[in-house]
């Protein structure tokens, strides 16, 4: 009997053409729509369900598996969601820093926790619908990105545990978008015109205010308005520093002839500086939270550096400190921000990535 491979679908193009590429291959597909989100406390759903799968979104899942012949269940992972994936988002942005929430979603959830589940139903193997891939030389299974350089999601898979490696497949990789929507086309699956979700699944309507007054409201009750500061010197005023992440230049309400950036945001005294384009440059920063997705190396090391997801990498020089990485940027970089990720990469190989920490 073919090996039983478990697929995260979405109800979404990319998954849908995730799971004909992996009945093609020949294994026994599972889909499984996960439930991630509740609105019932928080609001901002744009969309008539209690969860970030709409009814939509689901039924486009199940009818792909329908049409098929594949069994589809949608299974409960909210718990796990909310702790590892939400709390953190609100703790970060309470502290001043800027996360990147799908990062952990991958780590924590679509990989970690989606691999147990999928022990449980026998499956040996997960597929996802991101576009990446992984490939095997030498006896190590390696992560790459994409070949579409428009659509490619290495960069958001750093965090996954590297002993996963061996046992996903990402079908889409040596896709492009637009291939991938011809092929829906052709097999006339019903999510082939389904448009792309870009905002974060539990900020649907994409207001980061109002999510945190909603979650956290007592924490959020307390941040009065504060000030901006411009060389040690008080130049204006703010309603609250979770209003603002680092190399923002919008709603400052500064009136000046060269416009003015959040360099910095100071949650103990309220306070959020700001200054011209150039003074947002870093020569480098420290990173925690490190994820090898080879085997550690020696150090120094030479790579090339992605500091957010759709930047150019360049290339970085990384050494090691007592408990944190310290990379040095070949030439100055902008908005080098606290709490976002940095990847790691050999050309189009994921070494790793980490946390970004203070400059």
């Amino acid at each position: 009997m073919a090996e039983k491979v478990m697929v995260a679908m979405s109800g979404g193009v990319d998954s849908s053409v995730a799971l004909l590429r992996v009945m093609e291959m020949g294994y026994n597909p599972i889909g499984v729509t996960m439930k991630l989100w509740k609105y019932d406390d928080v609001g901002g759903n744009l969309v008539n369900d209690t969860n970030c799968c709409s009814v939509d979104t689901v039924k486009g899942a199940k009818l792909v598996c329908d049409r098929l012949g594949v069994p589809h269940y949608t299974i409960d992972f909210t718990d796990i969601f909310r702790k590892q994936v939400v709390n953190d988002f609100a703790d970060e942005y309470l502290r001043g820093r800027t996360p990147n929430p799908c990062v952990r979603c991958n780590s924590f959830v679509k990989w970690a926790a989606f691999f147990e589940q999928a022990r449980v139903v026998g499956a040996g193997r997960i597929a996802t619908g991101h576009y990446a891939r992984i490939e095997a030389a030498n006896g190590s299974f390696y992560l790459k990105k994409g070949v579409d350089p428009l659509k490619d999601q290495a960069y958001v898979l750093w965090g996954i545990p590297r002993r996963t490696l061996a046992d996903t497949l990402l079908p889409l990789g040596d896709l492009t978008k637009r291939e991938v929507r011809e092929i829906a086309r052709k097999n006339n699956l019903e999510t082939a015109e389904t448009p792309e979700s870009m905002e974060i699944c539990f900020v649907a309507d994409d207001n980061y205010k109002r999510f945190l007054n909603d979650f956290r409201p007592q924490e959020v009750s307390k941040i009065t308005r504060g000030k901006i500061l411009e060389n040690g010197e008080v130049v204006g005023e703010h309603p609250g520093y979770i209003n603002y992440t680092i190399g923002q230049r919008k709603g400052l309400g500064l009136s000046r002839p060269e416009p003015r950036y959040v360099k910095k945001i100071d949650p103990a005294s309220n306070t959020i500086t700001v200054g011209k384009k150039d003074e947002l440059e870093s020569a480098g920063c420290y990173v925690s939270q490190v994820n090898w997705l080879i085997d550690e190396p020696a150090y120094p090391l030479n790579v090339l550096a992605q500091i957010r997801y759709k930047s150019r990498p360049v290339e970085a020089f990384v050494s090691q400190t007592e408990n944190r990485l310290r990379v040095e940027f070949s030439k100055p970089k902008l908005s080098v921000t606290p709490g976002q990720s940095i990847v790691f990469f050999k050309q189009d190989i994921v070494l790793g990535g980490g946390i970004i920490e203070s400059q």
